[in-house]
């Protein structure tokens, strides 16, 4: 199978990080909002890598971005009960009081799925396709294919439920994939609009500006209702600009109570992550119907 220089990058680098923290916690107050019906869901990560991450191996030692990350909630006892949840699964992903590795967001989503839920997890990445495989493949109500999430994204939607959510967190924030994020969210919502459904919710998710997927999907369609947590400047650029110095979420079809729990969780962020005096946060919620 042909894949681009960056459908090869891997993830194992950067996991745990303060973009993962960010992602993760919204995933999880998206998906704890979706448990409060009995009514099954269905979740489609269209860019689903490995699945778990060790945190003792070549690839996290390396640059050691977990250290900025989980590694400084870890041991916390005065969290936002959002965080504190978030880390719980964290911890029951590792089954012990030692950080030892962190889930993906296919792991969180299972640790969250009922058994009328279902996952549809893509990965290209041969590797981590076939480490995701052997971990969820036998799982009752989950798939994993070796595919490309943005090909397959619409075939899967609308769900059988009704209800769906959909991440979309690609290897790299360039401007091609940018535009292929925000394209992907657009295609999703006019599919299940055209069925007589909307998402329940969608994640759109990049290293940098989430806002700007969220705006590429609103081009030549209706604008999406959604909510962008634009936290985590965790520093200033150096001289030559290099390294991840923030992340965003973009939430679309968003509900109030996500809306209300990131509130509580924002002025913390700094105080967690916070690596010059660069560092904030802002949440931005956006207006207009789908």
């Amino acid at each position: 199978m042909a894949q681009s220089r960056h459908a090869r990058l891997r993830h194992a680098f950067h996991a745990g990080n303060h973009a993962d923290v960010l992602k993760h916690l919204v995933l999880t107050l998206v998906l704890r909002h979706m448990n409060l019906k009995d009514k099954g869901w269905r979740y489609v990560d269209t860019h689903a890598g490995a699945g778990g991450y060790s945190l003792e191996g070549d690839y996290a030692r390396k640059r050691g971005e977990f250290e900025h990350g989980i590694a400084r909630l870890w041991d916390r006892d005065d969290l936002p009960a959002p965080l504190a949840d978030y880390v719980a699964l964290v911890r029951a992903f590792n089954g012990g009081k030692k950080l030892r590795q962190y889930p993906g967001s296919p792991a969180l989503a299972q640790l969250l799925m009922r058994p009328q839920d279902q996952l549809r997890l893509f990965e290209l990445h041969p590797t981590d396709h076939k480490i995701l495989a052997s971990y969820l493949g036998d799982v009752p109500g989950v798939e994993v294919h070796l595919a490309d999430g943005f090909a397959r994204l619409k075939a899967q939607l609308p769900p059988p439920t009704r209800r769906g959510v959909v991440l979309i967190d690609p290897a790299t924030n360039s401007r091609p994939t940018t535009c292929a994020a925000g394209g992907a969210a657009r295609g999703a919502g006019t599919v299940c609009r055209r069925r007589g459904d909307r998402l329940a919710a969608a994640a759109a998710v990049a290293g940098g500006d989430a806002a700007a997927a969220a705006t590429e999907g609103r081009r030549g369609g209706r604008r999406q209702e959604g909510l962008a947590a634009r936290a985590l400047t965790v520093a200033r650029a150096g001289e030559r600009g290099f390294g991840l110095m923030g992340s965003s979420v973009f939430v679309a079809n968003r509900r109030t109570r996500c809306t209300v729990c990131c509130s509580r969780c924002c002025p913390g962020w700094p105080m967690c992550w916070s690596r010059s005096r660069g560092a904030g946060h802002a949440l931005a919620q956006g207006a207009g119907g789908a």
